[in-house]
């Protein structure tokens, strides 16, 4: 049972990237204050839950009804997740998750920004819903193993809600190289 909470820990700190999605908020709501911000905090991280639960929910019968086994979407989500191993050892952005530079030009043109980018692809990236429809499947029958799949990504959920709260500060804590992106630069895309 700890196993299963560790490993379901690790997947979605590394899927979900807290540090990373507060460093793309900050630099989204920039100009917007505090009330702005905790708005779309609460909105992009409910909005965010209630995806993840359904995928965990019914993610492994959506993907029967596609043809779409286990296996391949395992090892899609193993190369998926050696991808962003790759990009946190050399400090890089999540490519994963990031939106592109049309999305971004999107983002900042809207004034409601919860759903996206900030819910998907940020919180609930395609990465995030591989990883839970695995996770509940390598459970599959056993309910207490489950809960802590869903607990877990509760935990995770949390932490990064916390983490859309408190954007600013943690960019000021660790700084732009702390942070491993160049907001600058994210942000070129979008003037």
């Amino acid at each position: 049972m700890t196993e299963t909470a560790a490993v379901a820990l690790a997947t979605f700190f590394a899927t979900i990237g807290p540090i990373d999605i507060a460093a793309m908020f900050a630099a989204f709501t920039a100009e917007n204050t505090n009330r702005y911000r905790r708005l779309m905090a609460i909105r992009g991280t409910i909005i965010a839950t209630v995806i993840l639960l359904i995928f965990a929910l019914f993610g492994n019968a959506l993907l029967s009804s596609m043809g779409i086994s286990l296996a391949a979407l395992s090892g899609a989500g193993g190369i998926l997740l050696l991808l962003i191993g790759i990009e946190m050892v050399f400090a890089r952005e999540p490519s994963v998750s990031r939106p592109t530079s049309e999305e971004e030009l999107e983002a900042s043109s809207k004034q409601d920004i919860s759903v996206f980018p900030i819910a998907t692809p940020l919180i609930a990236g395609p990465g995030t819903m591989g990883a839970v429809i695995l996770l509940m499947a390598n459970a599959d029958g056993d309910l207490v193993r489950q809960g802590i799949v869903i607990g877990s990504l509760l935990i995770m959920l949390l932490v990064t809600f916390l983490s859309l709260l408190l954007a600013s500060r943690i960019q000021n804590f660790f700084g732009v190289t702390g942070m491993g992106c160049d907001l600058n630069r994210s942000m070129q895309h979008i003037d």
